[in-house]
């Protein structure tokens, strides 16, 4: 039990600590164009993140799956860059392609996933059972992911019913700022 929270509590962290700023601003650009009334809409999309992300993680710790981790680190921020642009692109238009975001979702969670595979590598003994680690990970990292979007929501609901803030100029306003710290991270990160 001690081995799970030990992992649960690093997922935790994966996503809630300072270091995961990549990690918040996908989430963000995901859920940007969503609000309380779509919540079980929300908790879907982060659960394919989740589902994808393990996968890899997964794949990755078992040495079945691995990519250069510069082409990762590049990656993870074009993948946030795209979601920010749909939300911007899409800013007029009623999402109503919920499937297609699941999925999309799903992938860029694999993209994600190889992010955090050398470090587990390394911290997860070969002797050690994987399913407990790889377990207490990913929960952790949902957990957190949940914790983040009702923070997200929270605000939302305060700007949107107390400020009066315009829902189509929040998800520009905050789109438009995931999309340019993104691509300056994307930039930063290209493997040439």
């Amino acid at each position: 039990m001690q081995d799970f929270l030990f992992y649960l509590n690093l997922g935790w962290e994966h996503i809630i600590s300072l270091d995961a700023l990549d990690h918040q601003l996908f989430v963000l650009a995901l859920i940007a164009v969503y609000s309380f009334n779509d919540l079980k809409k929300i908790l879907i999309l982060i659960t394919a993140f989740t589902i994808g992300h393990s996968i890899t993680l997964a794949l990755s710790t078992f040495d079945i799956v691995r990519i250069n981790s510069a082409w990762v680190e590049f990656l993870i921020p074009l993948t946030i860059v795209l979601t920010s642009l749909d939300n911007i692109l899409m800013k007029n238009k009623k999402q109503t392609l919920m499937k297609a975001n699941y999925y999309l979702a799903l992938i860029f969670g694999l993209i994600h996933g190889m992010g955090f595979a050398n470090t587990a590598r390394v911290m997860i003994a070969k002797s050690q059972s994987l399913a407990v680690p790889l377990l207490g990970f990913n929960i952790g990292l949902e957990l957190g992911q949940i914790a983040i979007v009702f923070g997200i929501l929270i605000v939302l609901f305060i700007l949107l019913k107390i400020f009066k803030v315009n829902q189509k100029d929040w998800v520009l306003f905050v789109s438009s700022g995931v999309f340019a710290l993104s691509l300056k991270m994307t930039l930063e990160r290209i493997p040439f």
